[in-house]
């Protein structure tokens, strides 16, 4: 039996063209469960490596993205803090598509319609490898955390805080 075919991401575009290694992983989308501790369950992964990427308002410069582990929240005044503004706010899900080219469940930190400054939670230190969406709902890329930082020039800051239960 052939193995399907997974139709390459901007996002995957990109990351060939700049010669970074990674892999696309597919998992089954759940409409009702777009996060991403729904996913680590559905790929049987580490909550910890999958990372979710968040838009933010700055109150006077703009908008910046968080990359931060599924199981944590981000701290607004600790993202705020490290984006270099006194106030930020999460964007409203409708201006994401316009602002970044991206849906809710498929925004990834590579290929925006324009670059945001972008910092990933410090944990992704501690992981050779971690899983970030490649653009669309339903694939993920498996990829090395520094190749991808170094790519996307996010800076490694104390953005997150453990999720309430």
């Amino acid at each position: 039996m052939a193995k399907e075919k997974i139709l390459k991401t901007n996002a995957a575009r990109l990351l060939d063209k700049a010669g970074i290694a990674y892999d696309l992983v597919p998992y089954p989308v759940d409409e009702e469960h777009l996060d991403a501790g729904h996913i680590a369950e559905v790929l049987d992964e580490d909550i910890n490596r999958v990372f979710k990427t968040l838009v933010l308002r700055g109150e006077r410069k703009g908008h910046f993205v968080c990359v931060i582990p599924g199981n944590m929240e981000v701290d607004l005044k600790k993202a705020a803090k490290a984006f270099g503004d006194k106030k930020a706010e999460m964007i409203h899900v409708k201006e994401l598509l316009p602002l970044t080219g991206y849906i809710r469940g498929g925004c990834s930190p590579v290929g925006m319609k324009k670059p945001l400054p972008t910092f990933f939670h410090e944990s992704v230190g501690n992981f050779d490898a971690i899983f970030v969406s490649a653009g669309q709902r339903g694939l993920q890329l498996h990829i090395n955390p520094k190749d991808l930082i170094e790519y996307t020039g996010s800076t490694v800051a104390d953005i997150a805080v453990p999720m309430e239960s």
